[in-house]
């Protein structure tokens, strides 16, 4: 059964499939296996051709790397203003590896447009009355493929499926997973598929089949979150979908996805640049004599390919025995031609030109601090729109999950999420002049703490010290109210 004839069944309607057959172009990209383009025909010149595989540089792969690195590093910080729940949340994110898995979902962001994340509670205690009396809380991720959005407004997906495929005796199944609304309240529903892919023999199992396997042997048919705000967080890069000719399409687009063309051209020039060098080795041809010893070993190793045979009516007396051949090699040609090209792929992704270098050791990348008016920064800046609104909105499902097991936690807390803009800021230049600030009395102290030590600005106030704080090896800052209360500073030598 295929998932599409699965939805036409149940009256559900999402996405087209021919999305769904563009992402699987983005993938192809991204692992460099390309139909119709990665493997193709040669000629050989006595009425034959030979399979070739062409060679790739493999940057739909970097620039999904370098995005998701510059997005969502291990000098992202989140902070939430209530201790106890800052806790509560940092262990379920480390119990469910988000600073690993995070990064790798934003990896795959960037080369399918969309991914998500579902908490979830497992292993609960219920009582008879349905309250929750104990469990734990996983986070599942899903990737574009995965994804299918039923209904949505303004970009937001209100209602949607997603399925998970699971391996039981060699044997493939899906879990469908559907979080609609009834009544203002969330129901999330779940059915088992059997063989999917296409396949004919494919069937929707009961509740009683899909039990008898190990993966959905706690599986739950039907749960009723009593809440009126999704279970689950749809993160997308912040480009628009113009995959999607009605514009109407809520999911996102790879971060290459207007730039095949260019991908394609590079791939042809550096496979062009390897054969050159290929082609263009050095042959040595040498008259038959030679080629053996006295006692008719051979004189050369057969399996050298720099050695060739002359022919037998080669003039030796004009020519010479041995006859050397040195092929010119195009390299800067080719040089050029692929950092022009570099220099397109970056600007058109939004890393701005000069972001990817190629010379005699393969691709470079930049690592200069980059200026606040730059296509990068500006770039960065817009993805961190929506990802910092994903991941409050993740950490909320969690509280209210956390809540629903019993734990004292604060829901109306305050979320900041600091993104890591070191190769945009000079860090240490940017932390001077701050010093200065509050020399002057232009900043507050609490500001300061609260910006470099990663607190909110009520712990900063809490954590300055009653009588002096000492912001360098040798400044004290003095710190008095005022009369507005807040923090006026003096530098006292």
């Amino acid at each position: 059964m295929n998932i599409f004839d699965f939805f036409h069944k149940r009256g559900i309607d999402t996405v087209d499939a021919s999305f769904y057959r563009k992402i699987e172009e983005w993938k192809s990209w991204y692992a460099g296996n390309v139909r119709n383009f990665s493997f193709y025909r040669a000629y050989t010149g006595r009425g034959t051709y030979k399979r070739c595989k062409r060679k790739s540089m493999g940057m739909a792969k970097k620039l999904s790397e370098d995005i998701a690195d510059l997005l969502l590093n291990e000098r992202v910080k989140i902070t939430i203003a209530d201790e106890n729940t800052e806790e509560f949340v940092q262990n379920i994110l480390r119990d469910n590896k988000f600073y690993v898995l995070g990064n790798d979902y934003q990896e795959r962001k960037a080369y399918t447009g969309t991914v998500a994340y579902i908490p979830y509670l497992y292993d609960m205690e219920v009582r008879d009355d349905g309250e929750v009396l104990s469990g734990k809380i996983g986070i599942n991720y899903c990737s574009a493929s995965n994804i299918f959005p039923v209904s949505w407004n303004n970009g937001a997906v209100t209602e949607c499926v997603f399925t998970f495929l699971h391996t039981v005796n060699r044997k493939k199944y899906v879990q469908v997973q559907y979080h609609k609304l009834e009544n203002g309240q969330y129901v999330i529903e779940n059915t088992v598929l059997e063989n999917m892919q296409g396949s004919r023999e494919g069937k929707e199992l009961s509740k009683e089949e899909w039990m008898k396997l190990k993966p959905f042997k706690t599986l739950t048919e039907r749960i009723e979150t009593g809440s009126s705000v999704p279970q689950y967080v749809i993160d997308r890069l912040n480009i628009t979908n113009n995959a999607d000719f009605d514009g109407s399409n809520p999911m996102g687009v790879a971060i290459f996805a207007n730039a095949i063309d260019t991908l394609k051209k590079l791939d042809i020039e550096f496979d062009s640049y390897s054969s050159e060098f290929e082609l263009g080795r050095k042959r040595i041809f040498v008259a038959p004599e030679l080629l053996s010893n006295d006692d008719g070993s051979p004189a050369f190793d057969p399996d050298d390919c720099v050695f060739y045979k002359l022919p037998d009516d080669y003039d030796k007396l004009k020519e010479g025995l041995i006859h050397e051949i040195n092929m010119d090699l195009r390299a800067d040609e080719h040089s050029k031609a692929i950092n022009d090209d570099l220099n397109y792929l970056s600007l058109k992704c939004g890393f701005g030109t000069e972001r990817y270098r190629f010379d005699s050791s393969g691709v470079k990348t930049a690592t200069e601090v980059i200026s606040e008016n730059s296509d990068m920064y500006r770039m960065l800046k817009k993805h961190e729109i929506i990802l910092e609104d994903v991941l409050k909105e993740l950490i909320q499902i969690i509280i209210r999950l956390g809540v629903v097991l019993g734990n004292d936690l604060n829901q109306d807390s305050e979320i900041t999420i600091d993104f890591d803009d070191s190769i945009i800021e000079d860090k240490s230049a940017e932390r001077q002049q701050d010093r200065q600030d509050v020399s002057m009395g232009v900043m507050p102290l609490a500001e300061y703490r609260a910006k470099w030590y990663g607190e909110t600005e009520e712990e900063a106030a809490a954590n300055l010290p009653e009588q002096n704080a000492v912001l360098d090896d040798d400044v004290k800052i003095p710190t008095t109210k005022n009369n507005s209360g807040g923090q006026k500073s003096k530098v006292n030598s």
